[in-house]
């Protein structure tokens, strides 16, 4: 049977919710992410602020630069994620199948809803309806036969869009898009695309799977089939947590150990009470810190015993800080996460080996 995959995307999503509970900012360029002048990032940028350039993961700084004018609003996490939940009883309201890709968008699977007298437009337009009633808040839907067709048409007609990618007009579209534009192409990847004469669709598709493969290694096998429309990855209706991070952009650059120490002791206790509500434990422990010049630094150690207490992790990325940090650069962003994670409920028990 030919399946039919949905992807709902909320326009602008922490930038509309914002709009909605306060109407005195509806038609101006709201901007997510802390204070005009401070040192984060941009997390959503409403449409009317990204006719000034600024999008999400700019830093806020540069922001600023570009749309001086701004309504520039900090986020209230707590609060998108009790708008997601609405969102996601609606998702689960029509099928069960539905896999969310974070707080503001999803793939369903809605195979078995598709009938001759309703198709999945219709579903998908029922959704959106079904949202905006419930939350005042509006979407795009894509619609298409897999995954990657559908999230890549639930971008093409936003706000409030739906767009429907069918056998029939998936080929000619893959064609004329440009190279950026798939899923998975990279800055890095498009430039050197480009550098080989790559730069829509339709110069992809002349490779064979082989070429690809020299030239990109097993991604290879990826982008021929994305050029192909071919996707075979199912809607998982439950997402494995991968690891458990927090991290925090300083409002000046510092090289203070004691204070960027002391900002790692938060971050731990942070992520310890996250775990703490998942009931699980890491047996990876990794240090990130971000330097005054935008370097990204890494460090990371295994524990034979997965930990999860605020006390053990700090101990861990002690060690991982001093092992990492070069008391001659600023840093500008610091963060502590816990990986391959296991439950919990068997952390402390004890096996013993009878000879």
């Amino acid at each position: 049977m030919e399946r039919r995959i949905i992807h709902i995307d909320m326009d602008a999503f922490f930038a509309q919710v914002e709009v909605r509970d306060n109407p005195t900012l509806k038609g101006k360029p709201v901007i997510i992410g802390g204070r005009a002048s401070g040192r984060g990032v941009v997390s959503t940028a409403s449409y009317e602020a990204r006719k000034f350039g600024v999008h999400s993961a700019m830093p806020m700084a540069q922001a600023h630069k570009l749309c001086p004018d701004g309504y520039y609003v900090r986020p209230r996490l707590n609060h998108y994620r009790e708008v997601s939940n609405d969102i996601m009883a609606i998702f689960k309201s029509y099928t069960d199948i539905f896999e969310p890709l974070s707080l503001d968008e999803a793939y369903l699977d809605v195979t078995e809803l598709v009938r001759r007298d309703l198709p999945a437009s219709m579903i998908a337009q029922y959704i959106q309806r079904d949202i905006y009633d419930k939350t005042h808040l509006t979407s795009s839907a894509g619609v298409s036969y897999n995954k990657f067709l559908a999230k890549l048409a639930s971008g093409m007609n936003k706000p409030s869009g739906r767009t429907v990618i069918d056998y029939e007009n998936a080929h000619d579209l893959l064609m004329s898009l440009p190279i950026g534009d798939f899923a998975g192409i990279g800055k890095v990847t498009e430039e050197k695309m480009k550098e080989k004469g790559i730069h829509t669709g339709k110069d992809l598709y002349q490779y064979n799977q082989m070429e690809m493969i020299q030239l990109f290694g097993k991604r290879g096998v990826s982008f021929y089939n994305k050029v192909r429309g071919i996707d075979h990855s199912h809607v998982k209706p439950t997402r494995i947590r991968k690891s458990i991070g927090r991290e925090t952009t300083f409002e000046t650059d510092q090289n203070d150990d004691d204070f960027i120490l002391n900002t790692i002791r938060q971050l731990s206790g942070e992520v310890a009470n996250r775990a703490d509500r998942h009931e699980l434990a890491g047996r990876t422990i990794t240090v990130k810190l971000k330097t005054h010049d935008f370097e990204t630094l890494s460090k990371q150690t295994s524990s034979n015993t997965p930990v999860y207490d605020e006390v053990e992790i700090y101990n861990i990325a002690y060690d991982l800080y001093n092992s990492l940090k070069d008391t001659d650069i600023a840093i500008r962003l610091v963060g502590v996460s816990i990986g391959n994670l296991v439950s919990r409920t068997y952390r402390n028990l004890t096996i013993y080996d009878f000879i």
